[in-house]
């Protein structure tokens, strides 16, 4: 009889994460047709089947529930393998995955990559971009190395490294330049442009005006901070952005842009990674670097 290898333990993985042949395979760099035989093959060798096969979708069995947690775990610990011999050495090489949020990638990731390339030229930046809550998941389940979030996350497996503060913006239509900046009381009267649930910046944005999401009767959702912001250039309401955002995100539409007032609204950007990682030592340099470009911007 075969054995299980790691080969077979990383396709499952990709599968289980993905939900679909196709995407897994695609993830994997290897033909759908490929990942299917390999599957195959895991289950004649576990002798039950592991997947329900679906038209579009896959669903896990019972037993390919507790297979995949058990092959997750098998699949961090063989990583973890790896990454202490990279972290006896000095020098950082080879794959670093990291997850941004997206109020932050557009503007910081570009600076990042730039300077890590610079210093550690043997390393292969893999940055990813998703809301928080995908990446402390992916990162918990090692598919991350280290996260750039908003803090506090308040996971005990996680070290968290505080980057930078910064403060939000309040954005109106350029006609408005001129008016009263409002408080919080004014802006719960406004219509008011948030991104979509899952975002961390929405529930900042929310709990400054002392809002609950369901509350504000002129809520107004987008998919991105440039998306809202067009959307107050063609006077549908306002916006609350990063000070980060403002120099990419206002230059292309008629808005204006004004500090509120005190208390101002703000965030800390932070990294995190697992408590257990071996690179935990070069993940405090990544940081200094991260924090350093995070004190350029706005």
């Amino acid at each position: 009889m075969n054995a299980i290898t790691i080969k077979h333990l990383r396709y499952f993985d990709a599968l289980a994460h993905h939900g679909h042949f196709g995407r897994a395979a695609e993830a994997c760099a290897i033909s759908q047709p490929a990942l299917s035989q390999q599957i195959k093959e895991l289950e004649e060798i576990t002798g039950a089947p592991l997947v329900e096969r679906g038209t579009r979708h896959i669903r896990l069995t019972g037993l390919g529930e507790a297979f995949a947690k058990r092959a997750r775990s098998i699949l961090q610990a063989v990583d973890e393998l790896g990454d202490l011999g990279r972290a006896s050495s000095d020098w950082l090489t080879g794959p670093l995955r990291i997850g941004v949020i997206p109020t932050v990638a557009p503007y910081l990731l570009p600076k990042i990559i730039k300077v890590l390339a610079e210093q550690y030229p043997e390393v292969d930046l893999r940055p990813r971009e998703a809301v928080t809550q995908k990446l402390i998941e992916d990162l918990q389940d090692g598919r991350l190395d280290a996260a750039i979030v908003a803090l506090p996350v308040s996971e005990a497996s996680l070290t968290e490294q505080p980057l930078f503060d910064e403060e939000f913006v309040l954005v109106r239509p350029l006609e408005d330049a001129d008016k009263p900046i409002p408080g919080a009381d004014k802006l719960r009267e406004m219509r008011l442009l948030l991104l979509e649930e899952g975002h961390c910046f929405r529930d900042q944005a929310l709990s400054f005006c002392k809002l609950s999401g369901s509350e504000p009767r002129d809520l107004v959702e987008g998919s991105s901070l440039s998306t809202l912001v067009q959307m107050v250039g063609a006077g549908i309401g306002v916006t609350l952005i990063p000070q980060m955002a403002v120099p990419i995100e206002t230059c292309s539409a008629p808005v204006s842009v004004a500090r509120l007032g005190a208390p101002r609204p703000s965030r800390t950007i932070g990294m995190v990674w697992r408590k257990t990682n071996p690179l935990s030592d070069q993940f405090e340099n990544i940081a200094e670097i991260v924090r350093r470009a995070g004190a350029g911007q706005g």
